[in-house]
């Protein structure tokens, strides 16, 4: 059974991103002023898809941690706990990189990163794509395309497409539903009983 987070990510956060791609295919057209507003939509939609991937490892991790400070006998105690598993989280304040994400996972006694590897061979490729996905979200919400932004979408294209846009989205639902099934796992093994 899926977290809470990850139905999420699949229902209401795939609706939104859904939507913005109607949105790229009613401007679409091939007229310079069409090609300037599919170009805008296109980089709307990577950034949606950032922050809606963000949304789903900032939820995925309040979820595990109420999993792990439920499981605690001491009532005064787990107020305590939640405080300190949640304070300072990075997913709060900056992107889902994979350093960010990292971090806050492990204070769950979890090396993330790891354990989705194992899960699934396919991961470190997905990282990257998260990667290049974070870097283009930067570089879109600060209007900072200049050099030395690794900016490079393979063979020296530096022009967004549909079609990154569409693999990132494809990259972070794999990573998100491998997340889910590595901090399940995680969780069963340390509280003893599954959390989803």
């Amino acid at each position: 059974m899926p977290s809470n987070s990850l139905l999420r990510w699949r229902g209401a956060a795939q609706a939104d991103l859904d939507d913005i791609v109607d949105a790229h295919a009613s401007v679409a057209g091939a007229a310079r002023g069409r090609r300037a507003a599919t170009a805008q939509v296109t980089q709307a939609y990577a950034v949606l898809v950032s922050s809606h991937f963000q949304r789903f490892c900032r939820e995925l991790h309040s979820e595990a941690i109420d999993h792990i400070v439920l499981s605690l006998s001491e009532p005064w105690a787990r107020p305590i706990v939640a405080n300190r598993l949640g304070e300072g989280r990075k997913l709060d304040t900056g992107n889902p990189n994979p350093g960010n994400i990292g971090s806050d996972f492990s204070r769950l006694a979890i090396t993330l990163w790891t354990r989705m590897s194992e899960l699934d061979a396919r991961t470190p490729g997905r990282r990257v794509r998260l990667e290049s996905l974070n870097r283009w979200r930067n570089a879109i919400a600060h209007q900072d395309f200049g050099p030395g932004k690794d900016l490079d979408l393979g063979n020296g294209r530096t022009d967004l497409r549909l079609s990154d846009v569409t693999a990132w989205r494809a990259a972070c639902d794999h990573l998100a539903s491998t997340m889910d099934a590595a901090v399940a796992a995680h969780l069963t093994a340390l509280v003893g009983r599954a959390p989803w």
